[in-house]
């Protein structure tokens, strides 16, 4: 099944076809309600997915095969005993059969058991798929955090020899709370064969759909994407436990891109426009993903998830609002943007949270080239490799950090991917050319499964130091070498003290940080 396969009732084919949006219907299990009547099963295509949660509740999302409305039940047990119940949208083709249900009027810090189906528009009703959350504490409680990104890329898709991408599975087992999704969660822009020969001889294989078998201009080849991500065992059953918090990066679209820009020639794409790709990409991750761009305060992306007293996430969407990769050394320029900037130091300044995270999709102070542009001064983040004063998007960052200082906000950390590996990247003021600001630590995790990099240089600006780093001695090493990470965030719910670990896909601990809260 691919992205925009879509088994349909007659009913609905015959009304579907008048508009176009289906050819031939695919197949389903089959109900009988006595002899002679004979309802098709509605099928829950992809698992299901739990996303921004709260005190009383999560978002639940999942995706249909066929227009079905989409059923919710939540309990305390997995019994189900006392179930609530929430109806939730008619899935439909407009929306490639995916939809999400806000559950609420939960108990606030328990662990919720959840249980999907569909409801066909025949009365029929699917087999359903079960999952587990936890609301929001009210109260200091114990935390824990996962953070990591960049989801088959490079030519590494799902690996049957592997058993798939295990990470998750790792992950999944150690019980995080939340999972922040730092970005790349597809590679729209990178195509799979079925085996790759890497240099010392072996052969990574790959499932191989038609989505992925080309690079994705048109809004089913992104859908496609999604979808082919979720084929995978271990990312279902992890996304059926996980309370998720996603941001998006650039690989969603494609390498590098910025409002505006155009698809280097050479690539193959017959739309080079970057805000039409972008468009279509927008599209295809607020459908397939666990999130409801309602919620964002821009109504795209970039929100507050408050987790109870010893913790805010501000998700931020450094890729919308940047200015062109060409542009990062004039005296200003734009890596979120007025607007975004504004929203940060403002909720920074107003949280009560002992922690505060900030889900950066690109680093500080990290120097990434853009090598699809020409111009050999053309970079993707912040860093601009002038390690003077603040110039181009640094002048965004520097406001932040000084902002911070100057309102007196304690204990904020800074967690990436982006870069495909792993670093603990401590900035001080007594290394930087920009001074105005408190020292403070920025954490790299990644990829999940995907081709390992690095280590890249840093910028001096704002005074970074590489206190660890976990990075391959060949670049695009394959997810076959021990280049893969997650990161793991600790709070103690008495201490309120926060620990920072960097692990490998198995889960050994590589580097461990361990910070006290500092008093406002």
């Amino acid at each position: 099944m691919t992205g925009s396969d879509f088994g349909l009732s007659r009913r609905t084919v015959l009304r579907a076809s008048a508009l176009g949006l289906v050819a031939v219907p695919a197949l389903a299990a089959c109900s009988s309600d006595g002899p002679g009547l004979v309802r098709q099963r509605p099928v829950l295509t992809h698992g299901v997915a739990v996303g921004d949660p709260r005190t009383d509740g999560a978002l639940i999302w999942a995706r249909a095969d066929r227009p079905a409305t989409l059923i919710v039940e939540t309990a305390a047990t997995e019994s189900f005993t006392d179930a609530k119940r929430f109806t939730g949208p008619l899935l439909t083709p407009d929306s490639d059969g995916t939809g999400r249900v806000r559950v609420n009027g939960l108990p606030a810090g328990q662990q919720v058991h959840y249980r999907v189906t569909l409801q066909g528009e025949d009365g029929a009703v699917s087999e359903p798929v079960t999952g587990v959350f936890r609301t929001v504490p009210t109260a200091a409680a114990d935390i824990k955090l996962h953070w990591s990104g960049d989801v088959a890329g490079q030519g590494y898709g799902i690996n049957p020899d592997l058993g798939g991408m295990k990470i998750f599975a790792t992950m999944a087992a150690r019980d995080p709370h939340l999972f922040l999704h730092s970005g790349d969660s597809i590679y729209a822009d990178g195509p799979l064969k079925e085996s790759v020969a890497l240099p010392d001889g072996r052969i990574w294989r790959n499932v191989v759909t038609e989505a992925k078998s080309a690079v994705a201009q048109t809004l089913a080849q992104f859908r496609g994407n999604y979808a082919y991500n979720l084929t995978d065992d271990n990312y279902r059953r992890f996304n059926s436990s996980v309370a998720q918090v996603v941001q998006w990066d650039d690989h969603e679209t494609v390498n590098n891109w910025y409002a505006g820009g155009l698809v280097a020639e050479s690539k193959g794409y017959s739309e080079r426009s970057m805000d039409t790709l972008a468009a279509r990409s927008w599209q295809a991750f607020h459908e397939w993903m666990p999130l409801e761009p309602e919620e964002a305060v821009d109504g795209r992306l970039y929100r507050k998830i408050a987790y109870g007293p010893l913790l805010d996430v501000f998700v931020l969407d450094m890729r919308t609002n940047k200015d062109a990769n060409d542009a990062n050394n004039r005296p200003d320029g734009r890596i979120l943007g007025p607007a975004q900037t504004t929203w940060l130091i403002d909720g920074l300044r107003e949280s009560r949270a002992t922690w505060k995270i900030i889900a950066n999709d690109m680093p500080l102070g990290v120097i990434v080239p853009d090598g699809e542009q020409k111009n050999t001064s053309a970079y993707e983040g912040p860093a601009n490799a002038d390690p003077g004063a603040p110039s181009g998007r640094e002048s965004e960052i520097a406001r932040v950090l000084s902002s911070l200082k100057a309102n007196k906000v304690t204990n904020v950390v800074w967690l990436t991917a982006d870069v495909h590996y792993t670093a603990a990247h401590r900035y001080s003021p007594e290394r930087a050319a920009f001074t105005d600001f408190d020292e403070f630590w920025e954490f790299v995790s990644g990829p999940l499964n995907a081709g390992a990099f690095g280590p890249n240089q840093l910028d001096g600006t704002f005074g970074p130091e590489a206190v660890f780093v976990h990075a391959p001695p060949v670049q695009n090493s394959s997810p076959l070498d021990a280049y893969q990470h997650f990161g793991e965030v600790r709070i103690d719910g008495k201490s309120r003290e926060l620990t920072v670990d960097l692990c490998d896909a198995s889960g050994s601990v590589l580097f461990s940080q361990r910070l006290s809260p500092a008093s406002r």
